[in-house]
C-alpha cells in the first residue's frame, strides 16, 4: 500500500513520558487528497483532570508518513500545540508514531480504526399454510 485516505473515525491512545497515565482519543479525519483536517476528541488525564477537550486538526500525508498539528483552543497549561508524526501501517488501518508539545514533552501515540461489525440478519423461510 502506498496511498490510503486516512478519512473517518479513529480510536487511540497516547502515552506521556514517566509514570503519568496515558490517554485515549477519538479522531475524526477528513482525508483530501493527502490533506488531513478534523477533530480530536479526549478526556484530560493529566493536567485538567477530567475535563473534557477537543482539539482541530491540521495535517498532511504523503504516500504513508502522516503530519498532524492539534490545536487546543482554549490555550491548555500554557499551550495550544501538539506536533504528531507516524506512520500508517501496510494495511491502512493503523497509525503509529510520536508527538511532541516544542520546547517541552512528548510521548508516543497509536490510532486504529474500529472494525465494522457485520450486521447479521436472520434469514427466514415464508411457507403459506
Amino acid at each position: 500500500m502506498s496511498d490510503v485516505d486516512l478519512s473517518g473515525v479513529w480510536i487511540g491512545i497516547f502515552n506521556y513520558p514517566e509514570d503519568l497515565p496515558a490517554t485515549s482519543f477519538r479522531a475524526t479525519l477528513t482525508d483530501s487528497g493527502g490533506r488531513l483536517g478534523g477533530t480530536i476528541e479526549e478526556i484530560d488525564a493529566v493536567v485538567l483532570v477530567g475535563r473534557h477537550l477537543t482539539s482541530a486538526v491540521d495535517g498532511t500525508r504523503t504516500g504513508r508518513s502522516v503530519q498532524f498539528t492539534k490545536f487546543y483552543a482554549p490555550v491548555r497549561d500554557g499551550y495550544d500545540a501538539v506536533i504528531y508524526q507516524g506512520t500508517v501501517s501496510a494495511e491502512g488501518d493503523e497509525v503509529t508514531g510520536s508527538w511532541q508539545v516544542p520546547g517541552a514533552w512528548g510521548g508516543s501515540f497509536i490510532m486504529t480504526r474500529p472494525q465494522a461489525v457485520p450486521v447479521q440478519t436472520e434469514h427466514r423461510d415464508s411457507v403459506e399454510r
